[in-house]
């Protein structure tokens, strides 16, 4: 009798157990291909770590681009700041390190030991462009002091007239609209030589202090001679110019019952330099003096 083809062959009953009639091990043919399985399943997880260390490779390397981008511009920032005074000199050094530190963290093991360095110098050199910065304004303001006029506080000459072109300049930006008071202490020199120069002295410091306290904390006054101020009005007008030093003479008239000033004013025309702005305010000045004589 003829087996079908898709028959299992049968085991003979005198075969030996687990063979069939030709004596092949079937339990042999379950093994191999049980091992087959596995080693295809072995395969398989390896393929998979495989794209999984593509993909972290991926992300190393764009984590190295990012940290490159970050360490460019800090480097940029340091380059900026490294005109400025030694201390910033020192905080761009800084930055330079961080950046080599972080160029190097891509190839190194001690990636977060070196970004936590980065930081900590990045830190440093802010704090040392903070302390520039500081010692910039110090030596601004210490400048400033030196150029004011040491006995009334006013500005002295040169400081003062580059104070008064900014307040034109500013004028000129807004509403156009300024006043230039050219003023002149009354009998300064008779006071020095009748009561010595304290009381001359005194005499300047009072007149400074009652035209400060009716100008804005802003608007300049500058000595330009022993005797002789000028200060600028933003956003004024002539008449508002006048009122506003009948207040100051007042205030003078209580501390120097016997002292006086003499003012002239001139409005600043769109074409006016700073020169021609004093000019007229001394032609009104002296305008102003004559007229007073003239009464007596």
């Amino acid at each position: 009798m003829v087996a079908h083809e898709d028959q299992q062959p049968s085991q003979s009953p005198n075969s030996p157990p687990g063979t069939n009639d030709n004596g092949v091990a079937v339990w042999d043919e379950h093994h191999g291909q049980l091992v087959s399985d596995l080693d295809q399943a072995a395969a398989d997880r390896e393929s998979a770590a495989a794209d999984r260390d593509d993909a972290a490779a991926d992300r190393d390397r764009s984590q190295a681009e990012a940290d490159q981008r970050t360490s460019n511009r800090h480097k940029a920032v340091a380059d900026r700041e490294s005109a400025t005074a030694d201390r910033d000199d020192a905080a761009a050094d800084r930055d330079d390190a961080a950046a080599d530190r972080d160029r190097s963290q891509a190839e190194a093991d001690q990636r977060t030991s070196n970004r936590r360095k980065a930081v900590a110098d990045r830190e440093s050199a802010a704090t040392d462009r903070a302390a520039a910065t500081h010692d910039r304004e110090q030596a601004r303001a210490q400048l400033r002091h030196a150029q004011l006029d040491q006995l009334t506080g006013a500005f002295g000459r040169e400081l003062g007239m580059v104070s008064l072109e900014h307040e034109i300049n500013r004028a000129r930006h807004g509403n156009g609209r300024l006043v230039l008071a050219y003023i002149d202490v009354d009998g300064l020199k008779q006071v020095n030589d009748r009561q010595g120069h304290a009381a001359g002295d005194a005499l300047l410091r009072d007149v400074v202090g009652a035209i400060q306290a009716h100008l804005r904390s802003y608007d300049p006054i500058v000595r330009v001679g022993g005797d002789e101020f000028v200060c600028a009005l933003g956003d004024s007008t002539l008449d508002e110019g006048r009122r506003r030093f009948h207040e100051i003479e007042a205030t003078i008239e209580q501390t120097q019952p016997t002292a006086s000033i003499s003012v002239g004013f001139a409005a600043l025309r769109p074409e006016d330099t700073l020169e021609q702005l004093t000019e007229r305010g001394d032609t009104a000045l002296y305008e102003t003096k004559r007229t007073r004589k003239a009464s007596f």
